[in-house]
């Protein structure tokens, strides 16, 4: 699998794909056409930058510091890894619940307070690293979702019923394992993001027109969204409310 371009070429697909130019771009994120176009002449983009962009290309900050290669700052990372042993269980308990009981735990967990953090943000290990490509591109994204390897097959098999093992995921990681155009429709349905965004990014073409839609899987998937920046113990308080009803 070849690598990806850099910043300058993936901003300007994103702009394009949103049909949008350097002045639409400066004009909605409050940024000098100056500064964007020494971006779009490959100087590294500023975190300021980036955060201002993100909402206007229609991505979580986190994703677009992913994709820009740039570190994500520790107010955008997962708030406590801890948790991650956590998130694939509240997903698959979530995903079988009826939608408006779903919406109820996204609003406990975007009502639960923010707790400062109170360990380092994790180190990702050397056998999580991997070049810049695609593949890492979007498992980079998955991690920042709290999710480790485990979460992420399990979570993929939840939402999209693709049964893998973890280090599979790796495998993908790495660029040693094709990246399909259902398997990047499955990463669509576990991130959030829409398809055609991840087409532009990772330069894989998908079918015309969108994939079914699993209004369960795209609920659960915002879930997934709003419990990162959770602790562990707050993450356990939606999973007993995601329960709750099972027990029943």
């Amino acid at each position: 699998m070849t690598g990806l371009p850099g910043f300058d070429v993936l901003l300007a697909r994103l702009a394009s794909h949103r049909q949008l130019d350097i002045a639409d771009l400066s004009r909605s994120a409050e940024i000098p056409e100056s500064e964007l176009r020494a971006v779009f002449e490959g100087t590294v983009p500023s975190p300021s930058l980036l955060r201002r962009l993100a909402p206007v290309l229609q991505l979580h900050a986190a994703d677009l510091f992913v994709i820009a290669d740039v570190p994500v700052p520790d107010d955008l990372a997962p708030l406590d890894a801890r948790a991650r042993e956590l998130v694939a269980g509240l997903v698959k308990d979530a995903v079988v619940l009826p939608p408006e009981h779903v919406r109820r735990l996204r609003r406990l967990a975007c009502s639960l307070p923010q707790e400062n953090r109170t360990e380092p943000v994790r180190t990702v290990r050397v056998h999580e690293q991997f070049e810049r490509g695609p593949g890492g591109v979007l498992i980079g994204m998955a991690g920042h979702r709290n999710l480790s390897w485990s979460g992420i097959a399990r979570t993929f098999l939840c939402l999209t019923g693709r049964y893998w093992a973890a280090s599979t995921y790796g495998v993908v990681g790495s660029g040693r394992k094709e990246l399909t155009p259902d398997l990047l429709t499955d990463f669509s349905i576990v991130l959030g993001v829409p398809v055609g965004t991840l087409s532009v990014l990772t330069g894989v073409d998908v079918p015309d027109g969108p994939p079914p839609r699993n209004p369960a899987a795209v609920d659960v998937a915002e879930l997934l969204w709003d419990v990162r920046r959770l602790t562990v113990d707050q993450v356990r308080q939606v999973g007993d409310m995601a329960r709750a009803p099972l027990r029943d």
